[in-house]
């Protein structure tokens, strides 16, 4: 069974390989379940790193319909890692109505060319979890990360289980979501040929009176855009 570590910094990729894990994906900010790692980020742990590395491609936070702006900026990050040697990409698109975006998800298999593509989380929101199933088939995914439509890989685990029996060798499930020492062994025996976690520990950092964060757009799912009038209101005003 291979190991592929959620790494959100160069430690982390470092300490993934330290361990022996198989494979990185590689992103940042894992309290809003990642998004695209830096440029930078993405060359240090690629030049300096021999384990193989996928690259989380999710422009933003919140949800995954995107604008046409953020379509293009996940295809120019793909060209990105594909250049400085990334193994693989992670991403995925979303219609309004929560099924896949077939279109613009086969656009970014496209843009991988020979690179696997790994469908990301956002499978866990699609309403008919077999007709996708099938859609990422028929458009060239390589693999599906999932927590088997629920919060973790126990809640949903009989769900992932009846994927890995629909894929039928077709496409990878890859369990994400909740993988540690004390389930791994369920999902080898249950015939899961790779795995997904973080496997992280917290430390505290410096703290300061002033915060520099606000958890309330985050918790009420608001996305947040730079707005016209109100900087044409400012301007006028100066």
């Amino acid at each position: 069974m291979k190991v592929e570590i959620c790494a959100n910094s160069f430690e982390s990729a470092l300490a993934a390989q330290d361990a022996g894990a198989h494979r990185i994906e590689l992103c940042q900010e894992l309290s809003l379940g990642g998004i695209t790692p830096s440029h930078g980020l993405i060359e240090k742990v690629l030049q300096e790193l021999e384990i193989p590395v996928f690259v989380l491609i999710r422009p933003r936070s919140g949800d995954f319909m995107y604008s046409e702006a953020d379509f293009d900026v996940m295809l120019r990050d793909i060209a990105f890692a594909k250049a400085q040697g990334a193994q693989g990409i992670v991403s995925g698109i979303l219609n309004r109505d929560f099924t896949i975006d077939a279109v613009r998800t086969k656009r970014l298999i496209a843009e991988c060319g020979e690179l696997p593509f790994t469908f990301h989380r956002a499978f866990d929101w699609t309403p008919d979890v077999l007709a996708a199933l099938e859609l990422l088939i028929n458009i060239g995914a390589s693999r599906v990360l999932t927590s088997g439509m629920n919060v973790n890989v126990n809640e949903g685990y009989e769900t992932l289980r009846e994927l890995l029996a629909a894929a039928r060798n077709r496409i990878g499930i890859l369990p994400g979501g909740g993988v540690s020492v004390d389930n791994i062994m369920k999902f080898k025996n249950a015939g899961f040929s790779e795995v997904h976690g973080s496997l992280s520990s917290s430390t505290v950092g410096y703290n300061h009176a002033i915060k520099m964060h606000s958890l309330a757009g985050h918790e009420n799912n608001l996305l947040q855009t730079s707005d016209v009038s109100k900087i044409k209101a400012l301007l006028n005003r100066l």
